[in-house]
């Protein structure tokens, strides 16, 4: 079994998890919210192949990418969720993460780039559901997302055109784990593990083209407002 597959397993361990949880019976509260968080924190992106050609004429490449994740090179890994909680249960919203993945200088050599990156960033924004249960002076939280990738794109083949700019890839779906804790009737802390998978096909100058499945794991540390 590949490194890929692995993740894959674990992505829909975790998503099989969420949704079974979502009808979990809990306490219902009628309170009615709206909460706006922003996290950083540590984001890694494990190996992923590349596949693609540089140009509409060029070679074939394919290779197993272990990708850096740099979280606090600039631009820095961030997000930014807004939830608004229908009761204490079930909470609906929205969701950009601004993840980061590098390809490292012996990848380069391997598939003919002199540079390629999802640095500003690889961008991912989804529409959430969320569960959460009170454990006291402590609430405990799940959340799925379905949502699009859509990167800066930094990718320059040895000899060839510089691809510089954002684009849509694809697909994206998000899940995560955490721990929050009221601080006073407005502000939260919170940190949570969380997982995103995106598919992405990426359109090079000169008719190259470059597809990938990233994955990222980040462990994050955050504030809330709620309104």
């Amino acid at each position: 079994m590949n490194l890929f597959d692995r993740d894959i397993q674990m992505a829909w361990f975790i998503c099989s998890f969420l949704l079974l949880s979502i009808f979990l019976p809990t306490q219902n509260v009628n309170a009615q919210s709206l909460e706006i968080s922003v996290y950083g924190g540590i984001q890694s992106s494990p190996h992923s192949r590349v596949t693609g050609k540089h140009s509409t004429a060029g070679a074939q490449y394919s290779e197993l990418v272990g990708w850096e994740g740099k979280s606090f090179d600039a631009p820095i890994y961030y997000g930014v969720r807004a939830t608004f909680w229908r009761n204490n249960k079930l909470s609906y919203g929205a969701e950009f993460t601004h993840t980061k993945a590098y390809a490292p200088s012996s990848a380069l050599q391997s598939t003919g780039f002199d540079r390629l990156e999802f640095t500003d960033g690889h961008n991912i924004i989804t529409v959430n559901i969320n569960r959460r249960w009170n454990l006291g002076e402590f609430n405990s939280y799940s959340l799925i997302g379905l949502g699009i990738a859509m990167p800066h794109v930094d990718a320059l083949p040895s000899g060839g055109l510089h691809t510089f700019e954002y684009q849509y890839t694809g697909p994206a779906v998000r899940a995560a784990l955490g721990l929050s804790r009221k601080l006073n009737e407005d502000f939260s802390i919170f940190t949570e593990y969380q997982f995103t998978a995106s598919d992405n096909k990426v359109s090079l100058l000169n008719g190259g083209t470059l597809n990938t499945k990233l994955l990222t794991n980040a462990v994050n540390l955050g504030i809330s407002y709620n309104f």
